[in-house]
């Protein structure tokens, strides 16, 4: 799914130029204690697995979930405290929103939903947002 993800960002939102990458990426940065070199720049992370209601039959386990992915959004605003980069969010923000909500994957039972949208920090001149999005899907193991 996170590989759907981000190729659907490359595909779909412009302003962030390609700059969309997965968990390694982002641990190496946490790693370092660093920032993308380029931004805006997005990476893309599993979030968590909901289960729902499950249903067992005569040879058959189903049970609906939800597979959460984040989408985080580093932008630089040139200034120490972040704030210029304000105005450039909300265009991005809402950039990332349309293209992942309402977006149904050949292979998925439902469409992507917007889940919640924050603030994760304002340091080093850059602004991180993350925008967590949530998907129905279904498991079907043969008992």
């Amino acid at each position: 799914m996170i590989d759907l993800v981000i190729a659907r960002l490359k595909a779909e939102v412009a302003d962030l130029g390609g700059r969309v990458e997965g968990a390694a990426s982002f641990a190496t940065l946490m790693q370092q204690n660093a920032l993308p070199q380029v931004t805006p720049a997005a990476h893309v992370l599993p979030v968590g697995l909901t289960g729902g209601r499950a249903n067992a039959a005569t040879g058959m386990f189903t049970q609906l979930f939800d597979e959460a992915v984040g989408v985080i959004l580093t932008i630089r605003g040139h200034d120490q405290t972040g704030g210029r980069s304000l105005d450039l969010t909300e265009a991005l923000i809402r950039a990332v929103i349309e293209a992942v909500a309402g977006w149904e994957p050949a292979d998925e039972i439902g469409s992507f939903r917007l889940v919640r949208g924050n603030l994760v920090s304002l340091r080093a001149g850059a602004l991180i947002y993350q925008l967590d999005f949530s998907i129905t899907d279904q498991l079907r193991i043969p008992t």
